[in-house]
């Protein structure tokens, strides 16, 4: 049986975790979260215990309570942060990638107020629906449980209702908006005209020189997504990233790739 232990240059070890070893942990706790198993003080003991056999059985590895519990701590750690994205205008889950999706601008502002949150812009988090049931902050009855497609869709709802109550707000004015207009004389005509054009070319001239370049991605955001790709050794993660952090362009191509195809891309592009 395979340890999965690392040494450190400390002397001390860590379990590098697979997504085989996730999935086998998370069966376990879901499988006792539904028998109520779980409360706000955490898992019983007996459900580490399986936790653990159910790893070591599946996976064929050696490891402990201890493990597990490091690991449990890290998926809370995630949904913590990401649930809290999802609760925000703008972002949404891309269930392919196992990602948020948001616009640049969006994310920006964001980071600026939550900077525990600046690594998770392209971070791939697998089982993310097992996780948002069973690491939700309401866990004593499961209320406020939720996938991420359930969070983003209620942020959807939440911007119809301002619309709708929007259009009942103007409904009053409409029958003033109806009745004829006084026409323009022919100077006020011109004016307004002379105006619009004014406000176009203002426009125009914002989005072609004032408004700034789209901005690259940080050297956070680059790692976190090499570190998220398996299997690549030290020195290729270091050779791709050199790669990516000069060319903007190819780190936006790796993030577009499927998860299978993204250590073949980094392989191809340190090897020309």
């Amino acid at each position: 049986m395979d340890s999965g232990l690392d040494s450190t240059k400390k002397g001390r070890s860590y379990l590098k975790w697979t997504d085989e070893m996730d999935k086998a942990m998370l069966d376990v706790f879901v499988e006792y979260y539904s028998k109520g198993d779980r409360d706000q003080n955490g898992w019983k003991p007996h459900v580490y215990t399986a936790a653990v056999k159910k790893v070591r059985e599946k996976c064929q590895i050696e490891l402990t309570k201890e493990n597990i519990i490091s690991r449990s701590k890290t998926f809370d750690k995630h949904y913590a942060i990401v649930n809290k994205m999802l609760s925000q205008s703008g972002f949404g889950w891309d269930d392919e990638k196992n990602m948020v999706t948001v616009e640049d601008d969006v994310w920006n502002t964001y980071v600026k107020a939550n900077k525990d949150a600046t690594s998770y812009r392209y971070k791939s988090i697998k089982f993310w629906d097992m996780i948002s049931t069973l690491y939700c902050r309401d866990r004593a009855t499961g209320a406020g449980a939720r996938t991420a497609n359930e969070s983003a869709a209620e942020m959807v709802e939440e911007n119809a209702n301002t619309t709708v109550n929007n259009k009942d707000t103007n409904s009053s004015t409409q029958a003033d908006e109806d009745r004829p207009k006084k026409r323009y004389r022919s100077d006020d005509s011109i004016a307004t005209m002379l105006g619009d054009k004014l406000d176009n070319f203002t426009a125009a001239f914002k989005a072609d020189v004032l408004e700034p370049p789209p901005k690259r991605a940080s050297p956070e955001e680059i790692w976190a997504v090499l570190d998220g790709i398996p299997d690549l050794e030290d020195d290729q993660q270091l050779a791709i990233y050199d790669v990516l952090v000069a060319d903007d362009r190819k780190f936006k191509s790796l993030v577009a790739l499927p998860e299978r195809m993204k250590k073949k891309w980094v392989l191809k592009q340190i090897n020309t």
